[in-house]
């Protein structure tokens, strides 16, 4: 790896991978400087060298794991899809399926957005209202699709299966705040749960 490609860019890529792991076993409040020089094998000036301050550090994981995940959830793909509550039926699994291989990356995103450190909050909040801003184009578009029943206003619509989804992920969040992996038991329960939902709402208000 170090012969194609700069050592820089290597020693940044590793430093992102190396801390990932120690901010998902510890948290960004108990994540000190010299515990992740430790875990990166390197120093903390070479490590400040290449992020400004353990702040910055955390940040550009977390938006690593943003970018990758998105890539393999398949995020951009999604406007191509023709039925809107099949695509969020999929993303859902793809998903669940995502973050048991990644169990790192999960509980890094879940502190990050559902227990945000104060220290990141004004940072992370511009990213969420980005992140959520671009996910709304994208499902408003599709949800375009769904032929409705005449009377039917499309927003309030949307937002009523949006306001439902919502809901399913708070539920979700709230049962599995525990590092545990998240049994496939558990997530199946929730999901067929949040899907007869789905299919109520769309049988009211779909063609």
């Amino acid at each position: 790896m170090r012969e194609s490609v700069p050592l820089k860019l290597y020693e940044k890529a590793h430093i992102l991978e190396v801390c990932l792991g120690v901010f998902a076993r510890h948290g960004y409040a108990n994540t000190s400087t010299a515990m992740l020089a430790e875990a990166s094998g390197i120093s903390k000036a070479l490590i400040f060298h290449h992020f400004e301050s353990k702040k910055e550090l955390y940040l550009r994981v977390v938006e690593q794991c943003l970018a990758t995940g998105g890539a393999e959830l398949g995020i951009d793909a999604l406007p191509q899809a023709q039925d809107f509550f099949e695509a969020r039926i999929q993303l859902s699994l793809r998903k669940f399926r995502y973050y048991q291989k990644h169990p790192d990356v999960s509980k890094v995103l879940r502190e990050a957005f559902y227990a945000t450190p104060p220290e990141v909050k004004a940072d992370l909040a511009a990213t969420s209202r980005v992140l959520i801003a671009r996910q709304r184009i994208v499902w408003e578009q599709l949800f375009e699709k769904v032929p409705l029943k005449e009377g039917v206003d499309r927003r309030e619509a949307l937002e009523l299966v949006m306001l439902t989804i919502e809901h399913f992920e708070q539920q979700y969040l709230s049962e599995f705040v525990d590092d545990a992996i998240v049994d496939e038991a558990s997530f199946q329960r929730l999901f067929e749960k949040r899907n007869r939902f789905l299919a109520m709402i769309r049988s009211g208000i779909a063609l």
